[in-house]
């Protein structure tokens, strides 16, 4: 089955865990993925940093089926996107405010998340018709800006990434995140390295509960 628009927007905001996946290397991408679906993150974003992503996407896309929602991450320009989506690529992000990737992506009826660290940024990417704002890096930012920004811009879509842990992450959803973006605190290189994927399950299963908590108050 071929998800609509809406139907990937839907997963991914519910749980609304996004895990941003480096892998190592592409052989790895299948086993951490049910990994984390066995945790309940169905969310995931293959990035093009990851060795031959765009074959790890395909193969992602044939082998887990409508149980995961499989994206492609760090897209910096269009032919890498057509590429992606052609591959499978149920979502899109960029990290940089690429509006014009987002005729692209909808083209395909998928929807894109842009990247943005200033007001000014976010609202040109969702003016280009960003379905989300990926702010990043976060990790300086914090819970707080996320709550200011969406003060005068409470129609952003928002989804922070970089310095999303299980920690702060009830934070950032009661902030009005949209989703979360988590990377290393969720597939942590030693995780990879080890290829300890009861432990990345465990990890998984965390997050999805806090964001459940979080939604829940």
């Amino acid at each position: 089955m071929t998800r609509t628009k809406s139907e990937i927007i839907s997963a991914l905001t519910n749980p609304g865990i996004i895990a941003v996946v480096r892998a190592q290397k592409s052989e790895q991408v299948i086993p951490l993925s049910e990994a984390l679906l066995a945790g309940g993150v169905i969310a995931i974003e293959i990035t093009m940093t990851t060795p031959n992503a765009i074959a790890a996407i395909r193969e992602a896309r044939e082998k887990l089926g409508d149980r995961a929602v499989v994206g492609v991450g760090t897209v910096l320009g269009a032919q890498t996107c057509r590429a992606a989506l052609e591959a499978g690529a149920e979502f899109v992000v960029t990290p940089i405010c690429r509006t014009e990737l987002v005729a692209i992506a909808h083209s395909a009826d998928r929807p894109i998340m842009i990247g943005a660290y200033t007001p000014t940024e976010a609202q040109t990417a969702h003016e280009a018709g960003a379905d989300f704002i990926k702010i990043f890096p976060a990790d300086t930012l914090g819970p707080g800006y996320i709550k200011a920004i969406r003060a005068p811009l409470p129609h952003l879509r928002v989804v922070p990434t970089g310095g999303v842990d299980v920690g702060n992450a009830a934070d950032f959803l009661k902030a009005g995140c949209a989703a979360l973006g988590v990377g290393s605190s969720l597939v942590s290189a030693k995780i990879l390295q080890e290829a300890d994927w009861p432990e990345l399950t465990r990890r998984a299963a965390e997050f999805v509960n806090a964001a459940r908590q979080a939604r829940k108050s």
